[in-house]
């Protein structure tokens, strides 16, 4: 999903086509390449300290509570996983480092992470070079899998991307809560608020809808009273605030305070228990676009709910589940494999169909990468979860 760190993105991509020069990984790996025994080595590389340790910590610590599972139940193909985890520290230059680390040095098959477009787009040409699969269970900025009109084909994703998030809410908006008029609060030092604030519109419109205004603010930023009272003279019936929960917490808690009541709508971003603490009692007439909820009744959340709290006794939020969901899906796409080398997990990856996940049943669509499957639609009344809908 998620935080883009631009000005050094250049840099660490060309740093990315300078460096792997060990060759393909998988076709030279003894434990994950031509070898037929000894463990299958599958890469982390998030962000588990930095400005959005709260999405990679949750993503690798899912990861990892599924290669837990898969091992106790026999591995893949009788072979176990063996996880090769490392911090990117919330910076694309060092996810190159360590992804270029991972494919040449310790030999993976797959790289999971990281969890933000920014971190996972550094790392393109790496994956291209050694042709060892990415993948990512919250990148979801549009140009991250198909780029200029063409698939890269080693990059995969099980989120949803940004124009499908910003479309589905403002279906949503105009159906469920009457929204017929917004104004939009975007983070333009974020690729991922832009791309859902684009969409977010482009859907409103065309529908009939009205775009009141349109403001900006950037990472970072803590008093937001000036433009929220400039929105506060004008009339409309809801704001779409794409971004992330340390500043969104922030705006909510504010927008309320000057007597806005209006319904605030908003991305995947937004998941994170420290959502609350940041708005407090405003925490109410919120909306957001998500992979899960902890409130689905499915027998398979219900499941992954359970072995989670009784792993670490605490309540799985969605990155939990996308980390989860994506090493269940790349452990399914080595045992379908022809063999287990970057090309073949590839080939299986984009072939990917009907596979039952916690956060839903995903196809990937071969032509983009991205899955296929149903988005939830999660809502809150004084601080609660209140509204839990899947489309």
């Amino acid at each position: 999903m998620k935080r883009t760190f631009g000005a050094v993105i250049a840099g660490a991509m060309s740093l990315a086509l300078l460096s792997g020069c060990g060759g393909p990984a998988a076709t030279t790996s003894s434990a994950g390449g031509t070898a037929s025994s000894g463990p299958i080595k599958i890469g982390l590389n998030f962000e588990e300290s930095g400005a959005v340790a709260s999405y990679g910590t949750a993503e690798a610590q899912g990861a990892k509570m599924a290669a837990d599972e898969i091992n106790a139940a026999g591995g893949i193909n009788g072979r176990q996983i063996q996880v090769v985890e490392y911090d990117d520290k919330s910076d694309p230059a060092q996810a190159t480092t360590l992804t270029t680390k991972l494919m040449t040095s310790d030999k993976v098959v797959t790289v999971i992470g990281p969890a933000t477009s920014g971190g996972m787009k550094a790392t393109v040409p790496v994956a291209t070079k050694n042709q060892v699969p990415i993948i990512s269970g919250s990148a979801t900025a549009d140009d991250l899998t198909v780029t200029n009109g063409k698939v890269n084909d080693y990059v995969f994703r099980t989120c949803f991307n940004d124009s499908f998030q910003g479309t589905a809410m403002a279906k949503y908006a105009a159906s469920k809560l009457n929204v017929k008029s917004a104004v939009i609060l975007e983070d333009t030092s974020s690729d991922y608020a832009k791309g859902l604030a684009a969409s977010f519109n482009s859907q409103l419109t065309s529908g009939g809808g009205k775009i009141v205004d349109t403001q900006a603010y950037k990472a970072g930023d803590t008093d937001f009273n000036a433009v929220l009272t400039k929105f506060k003279g004008q009339t409309f019936d809801a704001i779409y605030l794409p971004g992330y929960y340390q500043e969104v917490g922030l705006v909510i808690a504010q927008a309320r305070k000057l007597g806005i009541t209006a319904p605030i709508l908003g991305g995947d971003g937004y998941d994170s228990p420290k959502l609350a603490e940041l708005a407090g009692a405003g925490l109410t007439d919120v909306y957001y676009t998500n992979h899960y909820s902890s409130a689905d009744k499915d027998p398979k959340v219900v499941a992954f709910i359970d072995a989670y709290k009784k792993k670490f006794n605490a309540e799985p939020n969605a990155f939990n589940a996308m980390g989860y969901d994506t090493m269940m899906l790349v452990a399914d796409a080595i045992k379908r494999a022809k063999d287990v080398t970057g090309p073949s997990i590839k080939d299986a990856l984009a072939s990917t169909k009907d596979f039952v996940a916690v956060t839903g049943t995903i196809t990937i669509d071969p032509a983009t990468h991205n899955p296929i499957k149903s988005v939830t639609f999660i809502g809150y009344k004084d601080g609660k979860v209140a509204v839990t809908e899947k489309a």
